[in-house]
């Protein structure tokens, strides 16, 4: 059984969890999910990994509550356990894949949308102990609904946006994106993109005209974990790939999108039916 340490809530409906979970922490790595039970009647819920001890043997995850089971373990008090909590699942970051010398030359930017604060962390927090300190855009509709702020802003150059202006940048993180290229003369040569599908689709399509590498984590469309289900099939460049297991990052800009939304959206009008497929992961 694996305890709940720690728990706090983030913003409304958004709380976030750090998990006794030492065989985890110790391989988890970013860009990685686990899968957590409640208990033995409950769901499979998959959710990214948002930080992790090895030391503690902690894990952290953030989930926001949109139905049953993301309330039921929102409801989870500390001293709780989960029956399951088992990963690191997934591939990592492709960035784990370069060389520190690699990586030390790269101008990274990072733009997280909603709860996708959350696993955009870890990889901000990897890069900068390794030396590299990333650009990273948190976008929110309003900033009540701002997460990870102060931790993002320990290890890396933060920039807020709110749709409704209420703090930071007045507009979409298309916008923000723009601004700081063509206004404050920054240059990236690679982006990680992470929340709302919507959102994701449209900030690839910036990076796109500007010819920036571009990765995006399609977590929302995860359910089991496993890729038996197959509602996590998206196709990219063409082909049919499995978020779960071949994911969830994927090249930004041969992802289609289009079928992506359409796939996550399957269950809405049914909640009888709904896993939850968008159920903290990227969270958006």
């Amino acid at each position: 059984m694996f305890e709940i340490i720690s728990k706090r809530e983030l913003a409304p409906n958004i709380t976030e969890m750090k998990v006794h979970a030492p065989r985890v922490a110790a391989s988890a790595k970013p860009g990685q999910f686990i899968i957590v039970r409640t208990d033995r009647f409950g769901e499979r819920i998959p959710l990214t990994i948002c930080d992790y001890d090895e030391k503690e043997g902690t894990v952290t995850i953030v989930t926001q509550s949109i139905g049953h089971s993301s309330n039921k373990i929102n409801h989870l008090e500390v001293g709780e356990k989960f029956a399951d909590f088992a990963g690191p699942l997934g591939m990592p970051s492709d960035l784990l894949d370069l060389s520190e010398e690699e990586l030390k030359k790269k101008r990274i930017l990072f733009v997280a949308g909603g709860v996708g604060t959350a696993p955009v962390y870890p990889q901000v927090k990897w890069l900068k102990e390794h030396g590299v300190e990333a650009d990273v855009i948190i976008g929110a509709k309003t900033k009540d609904l701002f997460t990870y702020v102060d931790e993002m802003k320990r290890v890396g150059n933060v920039y807020l946006c709110t749709d409704d202006g209420s703090e930071g940048f007045h507009g979409m993180v298309t916008g923000l994106m723009k601004d700081l290229i063509d206004n404050q003369g920054k240059k990236y040569d690679h982006c990680v993109i992470i929340g709302p599908m919507i959102m994701m689709k449209f900030a690839s399509l910036t990076t796109k005209e500007y010819g920036i590498p571009t990765m995006v984590s399609l977590n929302a469309l995860m359910v089991d974990g496993t890729g038996m289900c197959g509602a996590c099939r998206v196709t990219v460049d063409g082909q049919t790939r499995f978020t779960c297991v071949e994911g969830p990052e994927f090249d930004a800009h041969k992802v289609d999108f289009d079928e992506a939304m359409r796939r996550q959206n399957m269950y809405r009008n049914n909640p009888k039916n709904n896993p939850e497929t968008h159920n903290c992961k990227c969270n958006g």
